[in-house]
């Protein structure tokens, strides 16, 4: 039997064994999405209920959803095997190139191309490119089968670049090179304290909890109660907090979604060319390095992904809520999540092409065993 006949084999089985709810999960993110769309656009005075509950401006409703999607996913990780990644330089380089380099210049390029005479929106997807992803990601990974592990270090460090370079790299892409160029100039002003509180709650709280119950969880009861019993007993909820989330997103902007509809679209297309351009290089390079399947995945996932929460938090803090900038961030999320989506089962048909590899430190070659989205 070839490799190709037993990947195609192992993904009909794990997917008979899905439940309703991860079955039809494309369907259950549509819904979502027309919820918050209708939530936001008929309820008058819902958004602004719903923003107005946040601290130190925080929305209260959309850490939740974060909360509850991420810290199962990080509780699945397995942190006795991180130094395996800490150890793999041909996984954190790449993906330290791929964030800090060629993702901020790849938006910066494509801004310009689709949107020359759109200065606000264009502004905004700047910004957008800048916020390398921390939080969502971390779900987009575990659905394709990803490396828990490696995720969890390559957000650790995007978390500590992102204190460290988002306002370097603002100042970069928005003022000094436009001018060598000579292209309009921007700029922005955001403290250090704005971005590392949206790494603290965004990822920290979960990452901390995820950690924490793991410790504690193997420490009382063992590590095969833990992964036998508590793990499947929690992970639905990261697909509930996924839903919420998106839920709460477009409520928020469901007005401002639809009336300004070509807006929208004009903002969406280089969107659309950048996640697909992102995670398509990522992946290709995993596999010209040596990388297995699942470590190709976490660099094409944690490549492709934003930071929309501090975007949106960035562009709302320095042009204001009514802004062009503000606009374009709350688009960035409203495309990127159906594309990863679908991204996550164009990675799952690709493992054929990673069969028989091994990931340093894994057991074994990497065929399709470990099956289709999600737990």
């Amino acid at each position: 039997m070839t490799a190709d006949s037993e990947v195609g084999m192992a993904t009909r089985a794990a997917a008979a064994r899905l439940s309703t709810l991860d079955r039809f999960l494309p369907v259950w993110i549509g819904l979502a999405m027309v919820t918050g769309l209708v939530l936001g656009r008929w309820i008058p005075g819902l958004p602004r209920a719903l923003d107005a509950v946040q601290v130190d401006g925080v929305s209260l409703p959309i850490a939740l959803g974060l909360l509850l999607m991420m810290y199962p996913v990080l509780a699945k990780v397995r942190y006795d095997r991180l130094d395996t990644v800490t150890r793999d330089y041909r996984t954190l380089v790449p993906s330290v190139v791929l964030n800090w380099v060629a993702g901020p210049a790849v938006m910066f390029a494509l801004a310009w191309t689709f949107l020359p005479d759109l200065p606000e929106y264009r502004t905004g997807l700047i910004i957008v490119g800048l916020a390398r992803c921390i939080a969502m990601v971390i779900i987009w990974n575990d659905l394709a089968r990803g490396d828990r592990e490696a995720a969890a270090v390559l957000v650790a460090l995007n978390s500590v670049f992102q204190v460290l370079l988002f306002g370097v790299l603002g100042w970069f892409y928005l003022d000094l090179l436009p001018g060598w160029l000579g292209l309009a100039q921007t700029g922005i002003d955001v403290s250090a304290w704005d971005i590392a509180k949206s790494v603290l709650v965004f990822l920290g709280i979960p990452l901390a909890a995820g950690f924490l119950t793991r410790v504690v969880g193997e420490r009382s009861r063992g590590r095969e109660w833990y992964e036998g019993r508590f793990l499947p007993a929690i992970g639905p909820v990261a697909l509930y907090g996924l839903l919420f989330t998106i839920v709460m997103l477009f409520t928020f902007q469901g007005e401002a979604i639809t009336s300004q509809p070509l807006d929208v679209a004009r903002i969406a297309i280089p969107l659309l060319v950048y996640f697909a351009l992102m995670w398509g290089l990522s992946m290709l390079l995993g596999w010209a390095i040596g990388l297995g399947y699942e470590r190709s995945t976490t660099l094409a996932f944690t490549a492709a992904g934003n930071n929309f929460e501090l975007a949106i938090a960035v562009a709302i803090g320095v042009f204001g809520v009514a802004s062009g900038q503000a606009l374009a961030g709350v688009v960035g999320p409203l495309i990127e999540v159906p594309v990863l989506v679908g991204l996550v089962y164009v990675s799952l048909w690709s493992r054929r092409f990673f069969a028989g590899r091994v990931e340093p430190g894994g057991s074994g070659p990497h065929t399709a065993e470990r099956g289709a989205p999600p737990d």
